[in-house]
């Protein structure tokens, strides 16, 4: 369940927030868009474990604004991106009182277990095949495997305040959005 070892431009800026002290020495995620994973550290840089994850829909680095306060039902799919930056991250509750790490609260974008309730979407086989290639569906939100949550998420980043980055689509420089970089 540790998965894939950090690697690349995730192990690169989880030294750089470690050596910054960003996280302020508290656990962290990185969240790679481009590899379609997450990789969860403690507060000193060890990782944890990583998964593959589900991410938004639409390729971009921005959240449309405003878009946390519309109905999913009125969200057009070039709008699903989930954002990249430094989010300090919450943990909360959703609307059907299921924990979750909230990432972006205003954008509506959270970390949570993958639901599975769309048969056609395929989300659980999205996250098991070897690329990433499949793994954009989600309207922004990151969604892990269950196992992998409660066995990783929840207990670094479900209890207390954190922080999850999230590295952009390269559409951007990464300096841009971590200044400690």
């Amino acid at each position: 369940m540790v998965g894939v070892a950090a690697q690349g431009d995730a192990e690169r800026l989880a030294r750089a927030a470690v050596a910054a002290n960003d996280n302020k020495s508290g656990p962290f995620a990185v969240v790679d868009k481009q590899l379609a994973r997450v990789f969860v550290f403690k507060g000193d840089g060890t990782l944890l474990g990583s998964s593959p994850v589900l991410l938004g829909l639409a390729r971009g680095d921005a959240s449309v604004p405003g878009i946390g306060e519309r109905k999913m039902s009125e969200i057009r799919p070039d709008e699903r991106t989930t954002p990249a930056g430094r989010f300090a991250s919450e943990p909360g509750r959703n609307l059907s009182g299921e924990d979750i790490v909230w990432v972006d609260y205003d954008a509506a974008v959270s970390m949570h277990r993958v639901r599975p309730n769309v048969k056609a979407e395929r989300r659980l086989e999205r996250l098991a095949t070897p690329t990433p290639d499949d793994n954009r569906i989600t309207f922004g939100c990151i969604n892990v495997p269950t196992a992998f949550y409660d066995s990783f998420v929840k207990p670094a980043l479900g209890g207390r305040p954190g922080v999850v980055y999230v590295l952009p689509e390269k559409t951007k420089p990464e300096r841009s959005l971590f200044d400690f970089l």
